[in-house]
C-alpha cells in the first residue's frame, strides 16, 4: 500500500480514534479506514503520535464492549497500542488555540507542533469548525490505494534503526 505524493497525506498525518476504530477489522470489511490503519501498521503510512493520543487509543481499545465488538483480547488491543507507538513519530504537543471540542485539544496541540501534519478524523465538529480546519480532513479524503487489514492484530517486532532514512 502506498499513499500517492501528490494528495493530501503529504508529510505526517495525526489519526484520531475513531479513524483508528473504524480501521478495525469488523463484519463491514474493509474500507478507508482500514487502509489507513494497515498502512500505518506495515510503516508505509507515516504518523505522530503522543503519549496522550497513546493513551487514549489504549484507554478506548481496552473498553470490554469495544473488545467485545472487534474480537480483540486485551493483549491483542495493548499489542495494536505498542506496535503503533513503535512506529509513530513521536511528538511533543506545544499550547495551542483551544479546540472547537475541549477533549479533542491533545489533536490541536499535536497539529500546532507540527505545521505541515493533518489530522485525520470523523469528528464532525472537528471538521466544521475551528482555525485549524483546513488541516482537518476525513479518511476517505487520503489518497490510498485499499489494501485488507492484517488479522490477527500484529504483535510487535523489531523496531529499524531510527537514523536509517525512510525509502520512498
Amino acid at each position: 500500500m502506498r499513499a500517492t505524493t501528490d494528495g493530501p497525506l503529504q508529510g505526517l498525518i495525526i489519526v484520531d480514534t475513531n479513524v483508528l476504530l473504524a480501521g478495525l477489522p469488523t463484519a463491514n470489511g474493509p474500507g478507508t479506514a482500514a487502509s489507513l490503519l494497515a498502512g500505518m501498521l506495515d510503516g508505509s503510512i507515516r504518523f505522530i503520535v503522543s503519549d496522550a493520543l497513546l493513551s487514549e487509543y489504549r484507554a478506548v481499545l481496552l473498553r470490554p464492549a469495544l473488545l467485545a465488538r472487534f474480537g480483540l483480547a486485551p493483549v491483542e488491543a495493548e499489542a495494536l497500542v505498542d506496535r503503533l507507538a513503535s512506529l509513530g513519530v513521536q511528538v511533543q504537543p506545544v499550547p495551542a488555540r483551544p479546540a472547537p471540542d475541549p477533549g479533542d485539544q491533545m489533536l490541536w496541540e499535536l497539529l500546532a507542533a507540527c505545521p505541515e501534519s493533518r489530522l485525520i478524523t470523523r469528528d464532525g465538529l472537528l471538521l466544521r469548525k475551528g482555525r485549524m480546519r483546513r488541516r482537518v480532513i476525513q479518511p476517505e479524503a487520503l489518497a490510498i490505494t485499499p489494501a485488507p487489514v492484517p488479522m490477527p492484530v500484529p504483535m510487535p517486532m523489531p523496531m529499524p534503526d531510527p537514523c536509517t532514512p525512510l525509502k520512498d
